[in-house]
């Protein structure tokens, strides 16, 4: 490597880092094939056409009403309370639709209403799961999403009080559904099929999660995965398909069959998804249907069809999981319900090999210390100490080529003219040193995929949300909402609400606290490394901490917290070897002022 690339390392870093962040979903993903018109009215009138029209429910709402309240009066309901769920469901089509998960807030106001996961139908953007029977021509028919329900035992859905809900079709088929909820975000729902007519029938147990259009801030960030996510198989392997919003519209009619499993709609933090017996076939879909005013977006899941003799019964099961995607709690079920691949309804990213041990590590710190943002501070330590060794060689590299920088001058100005003599003469005083020039690349280019790895555990893992550190920082999973254009608090004015410029005053240009540390230890990094030869490719170099600091100030704090700390052992290690080799670093340049002063 030529000399004035040494002292580019650190850029080289930054700009690949970048990259990787902000075109993630460009390169790694990529957009889906347009669908055509056609192709995509044509598969919607398929949709219309299956068993799962049973929990379709009708077309979206033309006018839609905002009180919750008069939404949720359109028909008798029973109470939902659990430790971790508030809300009700209603006993016409036995819709779950009215759910708040009381152990996260909106906001980190203390004060601030707890998450909605469902929403009935009736109000823009509902959300619900329900339950149903499909077949052909069952005379009386079978539970759809309209079958007016009749509670026959239990008052309130707890952990401890599940509910009988029993329909009767008048043609002797008897539907006897029992309801249950444990203490996390589990229902299970079983129902007992009793034929008391003279004749067999034959019907297939359906269920559905139904979004009635986007909310707007969902679907946004090429970096997450929101939207259709379900893992199917063969009852050996398994594998995780993910469908975002964007590409699902193109693609409405996606069909899988598989042998257990589970599919549903999955946001940032929250899931909904079904679960059907392991060891059940089943045909599952993800559809979205034009409606009037939204697009309905269907995970539909079909059993297997069961013949029922007369005077006979079956039993089917199925299980809907709708709450907050906790590691411990999605691998809990993973193993209680031997569900294939259930964690990964988080999105840990194609690092998911890295991503996830880093959250795993993260958590263990923080059960020492109780404390995410110190947790954070460990894990970087523990990075630094596992590149410890390859990060010496490259600071010993770096102090002993910047001793020999009077002598490369020495070069340059003997051999101006003469550019192929000038570096052979470099490497040559390389192999006399024994110096490596490509050492100082390694460690910096080891770096980016942790970079990335704890950046998108920061932005997935709900564990990280509104977690605080220490003063003004009480949510490590969002950006640092210091600004110096209210003096960092001292006047009370949000600059957000300048119009035009609110957003870019309050998002890249705030320049807050966190981006200011982590700006002033990339720039003392890169002053402690040999310099570039050209002065514009110097001035250029200078500069660039200013661009990054602007570039890191809208991510989360907490990734700033890990490269700030960083950037500090890393100035203490590279620091210790200068000193040690006496190679001319700034730290020891302004001791050596402040001491004449």
């Amino acid at each position: 490597m030529p000399p004035q690339n040494n002292s580019r390392n650190t850029i080289i870093f930054f700009v690949l880092a970048a990259i990787m962040v902000t075109l993630y979903s460009v390169f790694v993903v990529g957009p889906q094939r347009k669908a055509e018109e056609a192709n995509r009215a044509a598969a919607a009138s398929t949709a219309a056409n299956t068993p799962s029209d049973a929990v379709a429910g009708g077309p979206a709402p033309v006018n839609f009403v905002t009180d919750r309240t008069q939404a949720l009066g359109a028909g008798p309901r029973v109470r939902i309370q659990t430790p971790t769920l508030t809300g009700s469901l209603a006993l016409t089509g036995s819709r779950i639709d009215d759910l708040f998960l009381t152990r996260y807030r909106e906001t980190i106001d203390k004060d601030s209403p707890a998450v909605e996961l469902f929403r009935p139908e009736g109000m823009r953007h509902a959300f619900f799961a329900q339950f149903a029977w499909g077949g052909p021509n069952i005379p009386g028919g079978v539970p759809n999403a309209n079958t007016p329900w009749q509670l026959t035992q239990g008052t309130v859905l707890t952990p401890t009080t599940p509910i009988t809900l029993v329909w009767d079709n008048g043609e002797g088929l008897r539907f006897t559904r029992r309801i249950s909820v444990d203490a996390e975000y589990m229902f299970t729902v079983s129902d007992t099929v009793a034929n008391f007519s003279p004749r067999a029938v034959t019907i297939s147990a359906v269920s559905g999660v139904q979004r009635q259009g986007i909310p707007d801030d969902l679907g946004k960030n090429q970096v997450l995965h929101e939207g259709a996510i379900g893992t199917f198989g063969d009852g050996e392997s398994y594998s995780t398909e993910q469908l975002k919003y964007g590409a699902w519209a193109k693609k409405p009619n996606q069909e899988h069959t598989s042998t257990g499993g589970w599919m549903g709609i999955t946001d940032k933090y929250w899931l909904a998804a079904l679960i059907p017996s392991q060891d059940e076939k089943i045909e599952g879909a993800f559809r979205v249907v034009d409606a009037a005013h939204a697009d309905i977006h269907q995970a539909n899941m079909v059993g297997e069809a069961r013949t029922i003799q007369p005077n006979a019964t079956i039993t089917e099961t199925t299980r809907l999981f709708a709450g907050a995607k906790r590691n411990e709690i999605l691998s809990g079920y993973e193993k209680s319900l031997d569900l294939p691949r259930f964690v990964y309804a988080i999105d840990w990213g194609f690092l998911f090999f890295l991503t996830r041990p880093i959250f795993i590590i993260i958590e263990f710190f923080y059960g020492l210390v109780g404390n995410f943002g110190i947790a954070i501070l460990l894990l970087t330590l523990s990075v630094r100490l596992v590149m410890f060794p390859l990060a010496n060689k490259s600071y010993e590299s770096m102090s002993k080529m910047r001793n020999l920088q009077p002598k490369m001058e020495e070069i340059k100005k003997k051999y101006a003219d003469d550019a192929p003599k000038q570096q052979q003469e470099v490497m040559a005083l390389y192999q006399k040193e024994k110096i490596n020039p490509l050492a100082g690349c390694l460690p910096l280019l080891l770096q980016i995929p942790v970079f990335y790895a704890v950046y998108k555990m920061l932005f997935v893992t709900i564990e990280m949300r509104h977690q605080p550190f220490v003063g003004w920082i009480q949510d490590l999973s969002a950006k640092d909402p210091t600004m110096i254009w209210n003096l960092y608090g001292l006047i009370p004015w949000d600059p957000a609400s300048v119009p035009f410029l609110g957003t870019y005053l309050a998002g890249t240009f705030a320049l807050s606290i966190l981006a200011i540390v982590y700006g002033a230890t990339m720039w003392l990094q890169m002053a402690m490394s040999p310099p570039a030869p050209d002065p514009i490719q110097r001035k250029i170099f200078q500069f660039m901490p200013v661009v990054f600091t602007f570039i890191m100030a809208t991510f989360p704090a907490g990734l700033l917290i890990y490269w700030a700390w960083s950037n500090v052992l890393t100035i203490f290690q590279q620091y210790i070897i200068m000193h040690r080799l006496k190679a001319e670093n700034p730290i020891d340049t302004f001791l050596a002022r402040f001491k004449k002063a």
